[in-house]
């Protein structure tokens, strides 16, 4: 899933390719992907595009006709940028394309999904906070006013356990599977523990942790390409898709703990004094 960093990417690629080109068409191709009706789509067509914002994991463009499209890229989604479009609108079918922007210039991106299960989104709305998602996001850790005290604020009482409370986006924007098990690798702190049992000490170490491994993330991902961003992203992970591979900071494996939905990975040495966590999925599998 494009997290953060990612998202952050995209807009600034965005901003350059798109503010002051006007929208030619919007080409919805899965229908289950537009989440609101009221504006239409075509409210958009004929506009210029005037700005793009992130905000957490969504992604804004605003219009001077008004409406504003938002998407967020779920899972499996990507946005796909084509210096030229097809000829012709694209043939809805079983293929990943979810829905297409054409510019005045020709140019445009396509929004797209892989897998079978779609859960991409594409809202139009006048105000962002129209989208339910929006609506409920905790602050965003790159803002310039989050600092330690107010993330001190965000966990003191917190009774779920820190992998739980990263990935919350009504808690924190964001942040999601990946960069949680990256921010709790650098911070040397175990992702069950309580995240409301930090010591001020220890609660200064994971502000610290997860402001720096953000900012490096997306440093790493300025300038990028859309298309090459997946591929910044796994590169620059250090535990997280790397279960049996070395950890890079003390050799230890990188262990994995899996879920019905979602897995977590981690290194023992570094992150819960050598012992590994209980998988109860892969218990239930060896009975």
């Amino acid at each position: 899933m494009p997290e953060l960093p990612e998202v952050e990417a995209l807009k600034d690629f965005l901003t350059e390719h798109l503010v002051g080109r006007r929208v030619a068409r919007v080409l919805p191709v899965a229908v289950s992907v537009l989440k609101t009706y009221d504006p239409p789509l075509t409210a958009l067509e004929g506009g210029e595009i005037t700005a793009v914002r992130r905000y957490g994991k969504f992604l804004a463009l605003e219009t001077d006709a008004g409406p504003i499209l938002v998407t967020h890229l779920a899972r499996a989604g990507w946005l796909q940028w084509r210096d030229r479009l097809p000829d012709g609108p694209p043939r809805p079918g079983k293929g990943p394309l979810a829905l297409r922007v054409a510019l005045e210039t020709g140019e445009g991106f396509d929004l797209t999904e892989a897998g079978t299960q779609k859960r991409l989104a594409v809202y139009v709305v006048h105000d962002p906070r129209e989208v339910p998602g929006i609506a409920r996001l905790g602050p965003d850790p790159l803002a310039p006013g989050f600092d330690e005290a107010a993330f001190a604020a965000l966990i003191e009482g917190e009774r779920r356990r820190l992998k739980g409370a990263l990935r919350d986006q009504s808690l924190i924007a964001g942040v999601g599977n990946a960069y949680s098990d990256e921010i709790l690798h650098a911070a040397k702190m175990s992702p069950y523990k309580l995240a409301g049992s930090l010591t001020p000490e220890e609660t200064a170490v994971l502000y610290a942790a997860l402001r720096s491994t953000l900012t490096e993330a997306v440093e790493r991902s300025r300038g990028l390409a859309a298309g090459r961003l997946k591929a910044e992203k796994k590169s620059g992970l250090r535990v997280h898709g790397r279960t049996g591979e070395p950890c890079p900071v003390c050799g230890d494996t990188v262990r994995e703990v899996s879920f019905s939905d979602s897995s977590l990975q981690y290194c023992p040495t570094c992150q819960t004094g050598g012992k590994p966590l209980a998988d109860r999925r892969m218990s239930r599998l060896l009975k």
